[in-house]
């Protein structure tokens, strides 16, 4: 570094150190707009700004009621309006201030003991050093007087004053050379605290052959700030974060059923993200849980089947009977293409719900998706069918080498409904297979999968016979 330069910097550090900074303190009623952008990962990005009343020169701006869980060395201060803001220094307090925390502090310095008089209604006044604070919700501070020591609490204790360093409100203190005068300043950062969650509610049609369906955002604050009149956007998708080796206790910064139907959210491509912005503002309580409008379909179609699965160890050795009454689960499948659907569903759980002979909706199951994207399908497992079993017997084995062998299986369908169902039976089949004899022609889903589409009549029964060389 050049001498000249490095006098000029040892000069002006110098000259901030000498003059004394002006205390200027911003609490929420000072802000004029809030965005939040809640991302599915506990994190969120918070933008707001503030009006104050900055006077010229060296001034500490104490900007109150921050998310508690706030990430300090992610905020950023700037000047909205008015001249640029030079900034110096920057430090979080969340030292938040408790009957504990106050005595902690404390801790070497003196304090007044106030109690009642033992027979009279006076009251009587010491002074005492506190020595040490106890532990929280213990009565086992340690106090001298002037001719003892005692351990808790003996009366009430008065205190000076509150240290500066312990707050009522999260708040971030920001030392800066202002030019002076009422401004704006953007203040930005990303806290902990907040995350949202996709649930759907699909409502079957009374044929089954259609369901509405309608999403809400469930938004949930924990972050120690609440947030009034916020423009309020999601982010759906993962996005990478570094993640730090251990968590800092400290930091010293460097610069259900429908509803009526209401604006949803709209949705557009963030990179490879999707954001869904909220046209109307909304407030975000602290400790609060709240639902939005995510998006509304009627009359999707929906297709219904049923699942018979079986596995592979049931091909390597001899068996008997394998099972039972087995019951089919029941899955409901349909595209997210066309009419009102057709756009990116953010990771959830779906409930789905039928109606009963009085058309009043009954809950009928429901499974969690992915973040899906337009034109793709969804499968939703409900639960297992109550009038549809299997029952699985190996009717012949036959070991051909050590690592070769043929199995004979027949599984029998029962159906108790009064229409005819069709059941998918599926078979995942291990190593080399070949398929030697069937009652009726299988397909081949992947290289390890073998599946047929049986045809059981109401009130009725099907069988399926098949044998299978296999070779490991």
């Amino acid at each position: 570094m050049k001498p000249l330069l490095a006098a000029g910097l040892l000069a002006a550090t110098v000259a901030y150190a000498a003059e004394p900074a002006r205390d200027v303190a911003s609490s929420a009623t000072d802000r004029e707009a809030v965005a939040v952008t809640v991302y599915n990962d506990d994190l969120a990005l918070v933008k707001e700004r503030r009006k104050v009343d900055l006077p010229a020169g060296l001034t500490r701006l104490s900007l109150r009621e921050v998310a508690a869980q706030m990430r300090p060395e992610t905020a950023l201060l700037r000047a909205a309006s008015g001249q640029p803001l030079q900034l110096i220094e920057q430090n979080f307090d969340f030292d938040l201030l408790t009957p504990q925390k106050l005595l902690e502090k404390y801790v070497g310095r003196q304090v007044t003991v106030i109690r009642p008089h033992p027979t009279t209604d006076a009251e009587r006044r010491e002074t005492a050093t506190v020595l040490a604070a106890g532990q929280a919700g213990l009565p086992n501070a340690v106090l001298r007087f002037a001719d003892r020591i005692e351990t808790g609490v003996p009366g009430r204790l008065a205190f000076d004053s509150v240290p500066a360093n312990l707050r009522d409100r999260p708040t971030l203190s920001v030392l800066l050379d202002a030019g002076g005068g009422k401004q704006s300043v953007e203040l930005s950062y990303l806290t902990g605290g907040l995350s949202w969650k996709a649930d759907y509610v699909a409502n079957l049609s009374a044929d089954g052959k259609g369901l509405d369906l309608n999403g809400w955002v469930t938004l949930t604050n924990r972050s120690g700030a609440g947030f009034d009149n916020t423009t309020l956007q999601l982010v759906a998708g993962t996005v990478n974060r570094v993640r730090p080796p251990q968590a800092q206790m400290a930091y010293a910064m460097a610069p259900a059923p429908a509803r009526a139907r209401v604006a949803e959210a709209t949705q557009e491509a963030l990179m490879d993200y999707h954001l869904y912005s909220f046209e109307r503002p909304t407030s975000i309580a602290d400790n609060q849980t709240k639902q939005l409008a995510l998006l509304s379909a009627s009359a999707v179609p929906v297709r219904r089947e049923y699942l018979l699965a079986g596995n592979e160890y049931y091909y390597r050795d001899r068996y008997g009977q394998i099972g039972q009454k087995l019951k089919p689960a029941v899955f409901l499948e349909f595209e997210n293409k066309g009419g009102q659907l057709g756009k990116p569903l953010p990771a959830g759980i779906v409930r789905v719900y039928a109606k009963d002979s009085k058309g009043a909706a009954q809950f009928v199951g429901e499974d969690r998706i992915e973040h899906t994207a337009k034109n793709e399908k969804l499968k939703l497992r409900l639960g297992e069918a109550f009038d549809i079993t299997a029952e699985r017997k190996q009717t012949n084995y036959k070991r051909i080498a050590d690592n070769v062998s043929e199995s004979s299986w027949r599984i029998e369908l029962r159906n108790a409904k009064d229409e005819a169902v069709t059941v998918r039976v599926q078979e995942p089949m291990p190593g080399d297979w070949e398929m030697i004899q069937e009652s009726q022609k299988h397909t081949k889903d992947s290289a390890r999968v073998a599946s047929w589409n049986v045809t059981v009549p109401p009130d009725g029964k099907a069988v399926l016979d098949y044998s299978v060389r296999v070779k490991w």
